[in-house]
């Protein structure tokens, strides 16, 4: 295995931990679901991870990129019979007309001035009967509420613009929502599958059909027609890891936040213990001045 590839904060690598390792690896989970036994494009797939684990259930994967140095380090680290990965523009695919039955790409969107000219690039390179998965933020959310700032990111969409943008290429479509909840979790508000989520507020428990909270991106399954769509047989898509790892990282960040104060506390004792023995020593002209300004900066 090659090593890491360096975490830029432009691409994630798989090396990345807790909530940006939940969030990318669920994306490619829940899509490795929906593309099995097609050949599939994974448009702008970065570091390969996504590529290698859809290459686990699809007939076959072409992954791109525009970073050769990505590619690179992808075509070492991940090697498989049905996975191939090579260095192109996502807006200027190197492939024929109708070549591909599912593109996926995954946190792309943002990154790119032209958002029509890339999904009409994706629908010239689907046949009639494919369909896309794209995911992006959700500007309200990622940015407006949590005040993310992401350099690499061009233009965030909210939930008006990115379906608006979508229905350019693609008649019909169906929104899903993510953010992590110590899970990630892909959920549709689409009515008559069946789920059920509880949640507690003010010692009150509400029983709720999707998971009570905005999501944080949207994974969009779009198609030219309805027939196109695949079928899905739930409403809610859960993912973790074993050993609960955001949970675990919760708990040590309280606890040295916890010590931090501790320690903090005993510094401001030991400061003032020091301002008071500094007024009882006799005062040497110039350096008590010194000191008093020093104590009061602080």
């Amino acid at each position: 295995m090659s090593n890491p590839l360096e975490f830029t904060g432009e691409r994630f690598t798989p090396e990345c931990v807790r909530e940006i390792w939940y969030e990318h690896i669920h994306r490619y989970a829940f899509a490795g679901e929906l593309v099995r036994d097609k050949r599939v494009l994974d448009a702008a797939c970065g570091e390969g991870y996504g590529a290698a684990h859809l290459a686990r259930t699809a007939r076959s994967v072409a992954a791109v990129d525009i970073s050769e140095a990505s590619i690179a380090h992808a075509q070492q680290r991940y090697q498989a019979e049905n996975l191939q990965f090579e260095i192109a523009d996502c807006c200027n695919l190197p492939y024929e007309d109708d070549e591909f039955e599912c593109v996926v790409s995954l946190e792309t969107l943002e990154h790119l001035k032209d958002q029509a000219g890339l999904l009409k690039e994706f629908r010239r390179v689907l046949e009639p009967g494919g369909f896309l998965v794209i995911s992006s933020p959700d500007k309200s959310v990622y940015t407006d509420r949590y005040h993310n700032e992401n350099e690499f990111h061009v233009r965030e969409l909210y939930q008006n613009e990115l379906e608006e943008l979508i229905a350019l290429q693609f008649p019909v479509h169906r929104l899903l929502r993510q953010k992590l909840l110590f899970h990630s979790a892909i959920w549709s508000d689409e009515p008559g599958l069946n789920c059920s989520c509880q949640q507690a507020d003010d010692n009150e428990i509400s029983s709720l059909p999707s998971p009570g909270h905005d999501a944080m991106y949207f994974i969009a399954i779009c198609a030219a027609e309805e027939s196109a769509l695949p079928v899905l047989d739930a409403q809610l898509w859960l993912f973790d890891d074993a050993v609960e790892s955001v949970y675990q990282h919760y708990h040590h960040e309280i606890r040295k936040n916890m010590s931090a104060g501790i320690l903090l506390a005993e510094r401001e004792r030991e400061l003032e213990q020091l301002k008071s023995r500094l007024q009882d020593q006799p005062q040497v002209p110039g350096a008590v001045s010194w000191w008093r300004r020093l104590f009061r900066s602080s």
